[in-house]
């Protein structure tokens, strides 16, 4: 997540993410589940445009960005009240006592329903463009915290990186990452929700450790990591999506060193040895007709 400076006001990428593991531990007495994951940032972005309003009106317009899915492919966007970033804007304007207005357009690339974090980052991403508008002056940390309360993968992407996120997904630990990982991600005609995935997942018994992909991650590792991917709700998923195996299996048959569902879907990755290939992998997806697929990359 990055913020620019613009003469109008300011401009904050909100960058996807990918779940390299996904271990669900037991659901809690607040309805939640408790969860390990692996998270990492990627280069598929939405852009959030935020300046001051006057008046004190809070709006905003969702537009397609240049290089976005086709029409349909981003699922359900909302503009209205229900849209996580107005629900940031307007719970960081109520803690922090004020009545300043905003304007936001949301630049949208990443699809919903997807398992890609698209509303969550979103959300982070306005909470650090009011805060830079209105000049309030809130550290990262406590944004985070805000953000904890508007969805569990909000606090994720205030780690400026590759993170172990754990609770509700609320604890971000990050971590360190060698170099560049590259990959392919493919989202197919459906999409999944995650009430319907969790609903229909076992908690692991025993819980797998992510310490092993853990260290794989830190050391570069591209194959280790590739066999290690793993992810409890993918099974589920796959029982109430046919495309989850299909998908899947079609990521292997194009040589990755791996593949895995991410979050609660629909979208799955492969990842790839290098940018050439990961190219190569989403022609041959769009070219089979499969989903909407395209070559992304992740750097520390």
């Amino acid at each position: 997540m990055r913020l620019h400076r613009a003469p109008s006001g300011v401009i904050v990428e909100a960058p996807a993410k990918l779940n390299l593991f996904f271990e669900v531990l037991g659901k809690r007495s607040d309805g939640y589940h408790d969860i390990e994951t692996l998270v990492i940032p990627i280069d598929r972005s939405d852009w959030l445009h935020v300046r001051g309003r006057d008046d004190g009106r809070v709006t905003l317009a969702v537009c397609r960005g240049r290089g976005c899915v086709d029409p349909g492919g981003l699922g359900d966007v909302p503009e209205g009240p229900e849209n996580l970033v107005l629900r940031a804007i307007e719970l960081l304007r109520r803690r922090a006592g004020v009545s300043s207005g905003a304007e936001v357009r949301l630049v949208k690339r990443i699809p919903s329903a997807a398992g890609l974090g698209g509303g969550s980052s979103d959300a982070a991403a306005a909470l650090v463009a009011v805060n830079a508008v209105w000049e309030l002056g809130w550290s990262w940390q406590s944004l985070a915290e805000l953000g904890a309360e508007l969805g569990s993968d909000v606090p994720l992407f205030f780690a400026q990186g590759p993170a172990i996120c754990r609770g509700r997904g609320e604890r971000v630990e990050p971590i360190g990452s060698p170099g560049s990982w590259h990959f392919v991600v493919v989202r197919p005609p459906e999409g999944l929700s995650t009430a319907a995935v969790y609903g229909a997942c076992q908690p692991g018994c025993p819980p797998r450790p992510v310490e092993p992909l853990r260290r794989a991650f830190e050391q570069g590792d591209l194959r280790a990591v590739g066999r290690l991917l793993f992810n409890r709700l993918e099974r589920a998923a796959e029982s109430l999506c046919s495309w989850i195996g299909r998908l899947r299996a079609e990521l292997d048959a194009a040589g990755c060193l791996g593949s895995l569902m991410t979050g609660s879907g629909t979208c799955c990755f492969g990842l790839c040895g290098h940018a050439r290939h990961a190219r190569r992998v989403a022609s041959r997806l769009r070219a089979k007709g499969v989903g909407i697929a395209w070559a992304v990359h992740a750097s520390r």
